[in-house]
């Protein structure tokens, strides 16, 4: 019995997704690097850091907390732009009020794809549990 725990302990960790790992520029490929200088020539610093096999630009631009999914060839997947839950659509606010009526809205963030598709992320918590949720704007659930 002991040894069918350790293996399941073991079965759900490896499931479990990495933590993201914080890279130095000098870590990070060139093309990821340029993409970034390319797409956001206005910002002086940010951080990086590796999200499996894509490398994440966290900064700030015009006073918004952001971040920029770029592959290791230079690809933008994604940038994410911080926001308060007040500022999610209507449609959005109400599905989260009536779907998920228990748990409490800790996080938002709007998502713009690299083909100019936006979704939103609104990260709920309840009885110390934390998950994130995706919607589109008009209030349906969509998948990352």
């Amino acid at each position: 019995m002991k040894k069918a725990l350790i293996m399941a302990a073991f079965a759900l960790a490896a499931a479990a997704p990495a933590p993201a790992q914080t890279r130095k520029p000098a870590q990070v490929p060139a093309a990821a690097k340029a993409t970034f200088k390319a797409q956001f020539p206005a910002v002086k610093t940010n951080t990086w850091e590796q999200e499996g096999d894509k490398y994440e630009a966290g900064f700030k631009l015009n006073g918004v907390t952001m971040s920029a999914l770029i592959t290791p060839a230079g690809k933008l997947v994604e940038t994410e732009s911080d926001m308060s839950p007040a500022q999610l659509p209507a449609a959005v606010r109400a599905r989260l009020a009536r779907d998920y009526k228990a748990y409490q809205v800790t996080e938002a963030a709007a998502l713009v794809s690299a083909s100019g598709a936006t979704t939103y992320e609104a990260e709920i918590s309840r009885g110390g549990q934390h998950r994130d949720v995706l919607f589109h704007a008009d209030g349906s659930l969509a998948k990352k």
